[in-house]
């Protein structure tokens, strides 16, 4: 049976469909709005997919998105560059800076030891890690990966690596529920979760 919608309005609602949290009817209404929008509202929407696909990078030293490397987070002469926050995804990088109160530097994993998905140790970035810490510049390096079984894990992992390096290893405190992504966290469980961390 052919498809009710002309060729080019089917096309956009299958691409839309395939965004996380999107299923058939959001796409199909999506698609209608994107319809029914001035044309250079449509272009402008164009614009800025293609913009974020071609400007938008990853720091070649934290891994954080950035439309400069490396990021501001990095170069910025206002940041202790001692303390280095490990996290799972870029979107992490903004719930601690919420907090307003950590001043350290970041390191982007690209995700968490996962054996059933196949993703080890080679999967993400440790090695990048392991050779920051390794200068000697670093004195603290606070695990904030999430509070999940994979986050756990990975922070085990770090941790047993890390700390023959001699540098401080810490947690985040679990101000963040069992289960939770960082990135859905308040700035006050945020902080707190900062403020309790603890050796590993």
């Amino acid at each position: 049976m052919s498809s009710p919608y002309p060729e080019p309005l089917l096309r956009l609602i299958e691409q839309l469909q395939k965004w996380p949290g999107i299923g058939a009817k959001s796409a199909q209404r999506l698609a209608f709005h994107v319809l029914k929008a001035p044309r250079e509202d449509a272009e402008r929407l164009a614009d800025a997919l293609r913009d974020v696909k071609t400007q938008v990078q990853h720091c070649s030293i934290c891994a954080n998105i950035t439309d400069a490397d490396p990021c501001t987070y990095c170069t910025s002469p206002d940041r202790n560059p001692r303390l280095i926050c490990v996290v799972e995804e870029p979107a992490n990088v903004i719930a601690v800076e919420k907090t307003r109160d950590f001043r350290g530097r970041y390191h982007v994993l690209m995700g968490t030891l996962s054996p059933l998905q196949g993703i080890g140790p080679d999967a993400l970035r440790i090695k990048p890690l392991l050779a920051r810490v390794a200068t000697g510049e670093v004195e603290e390096v606070i695990l904030a990966t999430n509070p999940t079984v994979e986050g756990e894990a990975t922070a085990l992992y770090l941790a047993k690596l890390l700390k023959p390096l001699g540098v401080r290893v810490t947690r985040i405190g679990m101000g963040v529920p069992m289960g939770s992504d960082l990135e859905y966290a308040d700035e006050v469980t945020m902080t707190r979760a900062l403020e309790g961390r603890r050796e590993m």
